[in-house]
């Protein structure tokens, strides 16, 4: 079972910007591809960014396009968040979370997840 933990969450103003991070457990990290979605208080869980195994193609939700960018570190089994230009509507829980496969495909592929890390955007 692979261990999924988020940090760099926190406290930021609107227009800032934060970078999250997902260390994952297991060596295989290179074999899956890579998400992150976001949960906002009364809202259902939705999909955010995701990464395929090599890093060479990523997908975005429409909501955070040109805006966020998903990255990779296969040599330290790490996941990256980059938000910039960070509005009030981007307050979120913001989970990590590994695919069943090598591409991603759509966000039923997640089978694993983090315990999130909380990002709050001041306006």
């Amino acid at each position: 079972q692979v261990q999924l933990v988020e940090s760099g969450g926190g406290l930021v103003q609107a227009g800032g910007s934060l970078r999250l991070s997902c260390a994952a457990s297991r060596r295989t990290f290179s074999n899956y591809a890579m998400g992150w979605l976001r949960q906002a208080p009364g809202k259902e869980r939705e999909f955010v960014a995701a990464v395929n195994w090599s890093g060479g193609r990523t997908y975005y939700a429409d909501s955070v396009k040109g805006r966020f960018t998903i990255s990779r570190d296969n040599a330290k089994n790490t996941v990256y968040l980059q938000m910039n230009s960070l509005k009030s509507e981007d307050t979120a829980v913001y989970y990590c979370a590994r695919a069943y496969d090598n591409n991603y495909s759509g966000p039923t592929d997640f089978t694993s997840w983090g315990q999130g890390t909380q990002v709050t955007v001041s306006s």
